[in-house]
């Protein structure tokens, strides 16, 4: 939570209480949420994968085209504002923020 609330410039807490409270969203750890769905939520589950399952029997290559379509890519920039930063960077498959005072040699 610590990215939106320096974005939206407001105390963690808050943030927090409009996630949580507001919104009614929880924090999940991913092996656990097939314990929290309903049987319709399971059940949609399993005809997607079946699905899933006989296209890529039909063609494979095809099936995966969508999805896998390049290499990871870096994008390296910097602006005014990155100054402190270093090793600022942004991936096509997620992101990676090093701060410079973190990894400071001893």
């Amino acid at each position: 939570m610590n990215t939106e609330d320096d974005t939206l410039k407001i105390s963690t807490e808050r943030v927090h209480h409009m996630i949580h409270e507001n919104l009614g969203m929880r924090k999940f750890c991913a092996k656990w949420v097939p314990c929290e769905l309903i049987f319709d939520q399971k059940q949609r589950r399993v005809d997607d994968s079946e699905q899933c399952l006989k296209m890529i029997k039909r063609n494979k290559p095809e099936f995966l085209r969508p999805y896998v379509t390049m290499d990871e890519t870096w994008l390296h920039y910097f602006t005014p504002s990155t100054v402190g930063w270093q090793g600022y960077g942004i991936s096509i498959l997620g992101y990676a923020w090093k701060r410079k005072d973190r990894f400071k040699n001893p």
